[in-house]
């Protein structure tokens, strides 16, 4: 465990931010202040902290304060030095003593190195500032006189920008450089130190972070980097988010280069701008029909697919798709991955929708569409390659990262375990069932027959009743088919054979699941029972945001 000698001049709130979120484990030994008066103290003292006093006495020289404050420290275990606004410089008299010595400046070193660098860099005109934590170095002369020029000029072991945004004042842009900058960046460096990654060459002036890795190719940490440093720019702001209670704006990441409904035009000018839920739900449905090579169509509701399709025609597709659930359909979000024609459009507007998403549109198409005086037509420009690798969810806190779901499976891909074989076109309708359902929150089962949906169970915390959703779905909701011979596509393994057992009384023929239960052989007996096949992808895929 590493411990800390905390030296504050006056609050310490980093410190104690410090202290109370121990990273990596560390802790704080001792803090240490230059006056008795020093609020930090009795913060510290609250928390169980050893404090000490070392006065600065008129008649003391730098040399005897440090020797002072070394005494004051030499009944303490520590492990590193963190300065908190302790308004003194050091020189080597204590540095070379004691273990490294840590300092946080709200700047981006070298920039504005002075005592009101939020100010300076305002009066430079700078869009961006922040904070520097370094090593501190020696900075006096030979007569223990303050080398301006060298005050902090150790080497830095790490930095975190602050954007400066028109009408900020010295204030507004210190409190975000303090707390937002500096309670970011001070704890991680402390966790490095924690950790061991971090080492410091005090000869040659340098500072190596093992830790702090970019993104790499056989690395274990698979591209993800050790900080994620994101700018993106507000877009819009919007009427409300999910909720007319909630405020929502829309940012938008110009580095992006995939087809995005960010980035997309609105032909039609005049209707209502996208609302947070139609920028969700689009960017759902355009995901989805990314997946497809021939002409496809998919209508989306709360980011569930209410039905999706392939077929010769993107009319065709479109009209399978919205047959799987028109009633769910009425008020969703339409996405083509083809120019969309008069015919297709014909069909978008017999119904109720909110957003049509595609990558173009014919003179014809536009005319049908525009009669809809609030659908809002989103041209994505060419679909070209999937090129963003990961997806993001904020929490409350922090956010979670992970490469996106591009995972695409063959019929080669697939192990058949029953007794049954599946057929040619089994085998086709499993492969675009998994395609489709990876794009289902879980608990996902999808119902398929050939290369259309026939009924979808979504976000279910029970798979049996995800079965008997889709089964519900498409005996009461399709229209002009049903489950009778279709394909069942499970998300995840199914636990128990009564998944299997609700199937078959639904009319499915043949199932595609991950496989890897504990039970799978007890599941694999009651497919062979009712004559059903069924092959193992070996990976699931699970949504459930």
């Amino acid at each position: 465990m590493t411990r800390i000698a905390g030296m504050a001049g006056n609050r310490g709130r980093n410190l104690l931010n410090i202290a109370d979120r121990r990273p990596g484990g560390a802790e704080l030994a001792v803090v240490l202040a230059t006056s008795a008066d020093a609020p930090v103290l009795e913060s510290a003292e609250e928390r169980g902290i050893p404090t000490e006093v070392v006065p600065l006495a008129d008649d003391m020289s730098r040399t005897e304060h440090e020797e002072a404050v070394l005494e004051a420290l030499s009944d303490y275990e520590f492990d590193l030095v963190c300065l908190d606004g302790y308004m003194r410089i050091l020189s080597s008299t204590f540095l070379e003593a004691a273990p490294t010595t840590l300092n946080v400046h709200p700047s981006l070193l070298p920039s504005f190195p002075g005592m009101d660098a939020w100010g300076d860099a305002l009066e430079a005109g700078v869009s961006v500032t922040g904070c520097t934590v370094h090593v501190v170095t020696d900075a006096t002369d030979g007569d223990g006189k303050v080398v301006e020029s060298e005050v902090d000029g150790g080497p830095i072991v790490t930095q975190e920008p602050i954007p400066i945004y028109e009408g900020d004042d010295s204030e507004s842009l210190k409190e975000r450089v303090l707390y937002e900058g500096e309670f970011r960046a001070y704890p991680r460096a402390v966790q490095w130190f924690a950790e061991g990654a971090v080492d410091v060459d005090a000869e040659a002036g340098s500072v190596t972070v093992d830790a702090d890795v970019a993104t790499g190719g056989d690395d274990d940490h698979g591209g993800l980097p050790s900080r994620r440093l994101v700018s993106d720019d507000r877009l819009d702001t919007l009427r409300y988010g999910e909720n007319p209670h909630q405020d929502a704006a829309v940012y938008a990441d110009y580095t992006c280069d995939e087809a995005s409904v960010v980035h997309a035009d609105q032909l039609n000018e005049g209707a209502k701008a996208l609302s947070y839920n139609n920028y969700n739900d689009a960017d759902g449905a355009l995901n989805l029909i990314k997946e497809f090579d021939e002409p496809a169509a998919a209508v989306i509701k709360h980011t569930n697919p209410a039905g999706c399709a392939t077929a010769d025609s993107l009319a065709a597709a479109y009209e399978k798709a919205l047959s799987t659930d028109p009633m769910s359909a009425f008020g969703g979000i339409v996405a083509l991955n083809r120019e969309c024609d008069a015919a297709t459009a014909e069909q978008i507007i017999d119904s109720f929708k909110e957003v049509v998403v595609a990558p173009g549109y014919t003179d014809d198409a536009l005319d049908v569409l525009f009669e809809k005086e609030n659908l809002r037509v989103l041209d994505v420009g060419e679909l070209g390659e999937r090129t963003e690798r990961f997806t993001e969810k904020p929490l409350v806190g922090g956010r979670l990262v992970q490469e996106r779901d591009l995972q695409s499976i063959s019929t080669d891909d697939l192990e058949v375990v029953t007794e049954r074989e599946p057929t040619e076109d089994e085998l086709e309708s499993m492969v675009f069932a998994w395609q489709t359902l990876k794009h289902v929150k879980s608990n996902g089962i999808l119902f398929a027959d050939g290369t259309e949906t026939v009924g979808i169970g979504m976000g279910q915390v029970s798979r049996v009743d995800a079965v008997r959703l889709a089964a519900m779905k498409a005996d009461e909701h399709a229209e002009g088919k049903d489950a009778e011979g279709a394909v069942m596509a499970s998300d995840a393994f199914f636990p128990f054979p009564d998944g299997i057992e609700e199937a078959a009384e639904a009319g499915i023929e043949a199932v595609v699941q991950p496989g890897g239960s504990v039970n799978d052989d007890d599941v694999i007996e009651a497919a062979d029972e009712h004559g059903i096949a069924m092959a193992f992808t070996g990976q699931r895929s699970f949504r459930h945001d």
